[in-house]
C-alpha cells in the first residue's frame, strides 16, 4: 500500500500509552476530523490541485461541470493555460462566476452575477456548467444561462498543453485566463471535463500535486 488512508484516527495507544496527537514531531497532509462530513474535496484556501501532468488539450470544444460550496467572494476554480496566450479559466470574483477563454486572438468572458440578494458564496452547494464551442462560450449556474459570442471568427481553438489547475495555481505558473490570485476556499465535487465522446471524472486523490487540498471529505459546515 503506497497511499494514505482516507479516514479519521483517534485515541491511539501503544503499549498502554496514549499518543499525543496535538503536538506531533512532524506532520504532512493531515487535517482535522469533522463531526459532520460530506462527499467532496476540501480546499483550505492556501493551495491547489494539479491534474493531468502531461497537459490537457482544450482545443475547440469542451464542457466543464462541477459543484462548489464556499463562503468566500474570491477564488480560482479551474485554469488550463499554455506557453502562448491560449487558455481557459473559471473563477469567482466579487461573488460573480467568470468563465474566460482565449483562443489566441483575445480573451472573451461570460459572467454570471446572482440576482438580488441571492449569493453564490452562502456555503450551500451550487451547480456550475461551463461550455466552450468554436463560436461562443456559456455558463449555466443553478440552471441560469449566460452566453457570450466569440467575436474572433478565425480563432476558435484554445491550444493548451499545460496541466489542469483546480482551486488555485503555483506562483511560478502563468495562467492567461485567470485574473484572481486567490486560492479557492470551500468544497468541490463531481468535476467532469468532456470533449466530444471523451468524458473524464477527475479524482482529486490522483492529482500529481496537492497543496492545502483534502480529497476525501468536506466539513459539514465552515469552521
Amino acid at each position: 500500500v503506497t497511499h494514505s488512508i482516507p479516514a479519521c484516527i483517534g485515541s491511539m495507544t501503544i503499549n498502554g500509552k496514549q499518543l499525543d496527537n496535538e503536538s506531533p514531531v512532524s506532520i504532512f497532509a493531515v487535517n482535522k476530523c469533522y463531526e459532520t462530513v460530506q462527499d467532496g474535496t476540501f480546499f483550505d484556501g492556501s493551495g491547489f490541485a494539479a491534474l493531468v501532468r502531461e497537459g490537457y488539450k482544450v482545443r475547440s470544444d469542451v464542457n466543464i461541470t462541477l459543484e462548489f460550496r464556499t463562503t468566500a467572494a474570491h477564488g480560482a476554480l479551474l485554469g488550463v493555460s499554455s506557453a502562448k496566450v491560449d487558455a481557459i479559466g473559471l473563477e469567482i470574483v466579487h461573488g460573480k462566476v467568470l468563465f474566460h477563454v482565449n483562443n489566441g486572438a483575445g480573451r472573451i468572458t461570460a459572467t454570471y452575477e446572482p440576482r438580488g440578494t441571492n449569493s453564490l458564496c452562502d456555503g450551500k452547494w451550487h451547480k456550475l456548467q461551463a461550455n466552450k464551442s468554436k463560436h461562443g462560450i456559456s455558463l449555466i449556474i443553478d440552471g441560469n444561462l449566460v452566453h457570450t459570442d466569440n467575436p474572433y471568427v478565425q480563432s476558435t481553438s484554445a491550444d493548451t498543453n499545460n496541466p489542469v489547475y483546480v482551486g488555485g495555481y503555483p506562483a511560478d505558473v502563468k495562467q492567461n485566463c485567470l485574473t484572481s490570485k486567490s486560492s479557492f476556499r470551500g468544497c468541490l465535487r463531481n468535476l467532469v471535463l468532456t470533449r466530444g465522446q471523451h468524458r473524464e471524472l477527475f479524482d482529486f486523490s490522483r492529482a500529481f500535486d496537492l497543496r492545502g487540498v483534502f480529497p476525501h471529505s468536506c466539513p459539514g459546515a465552515e469552521h
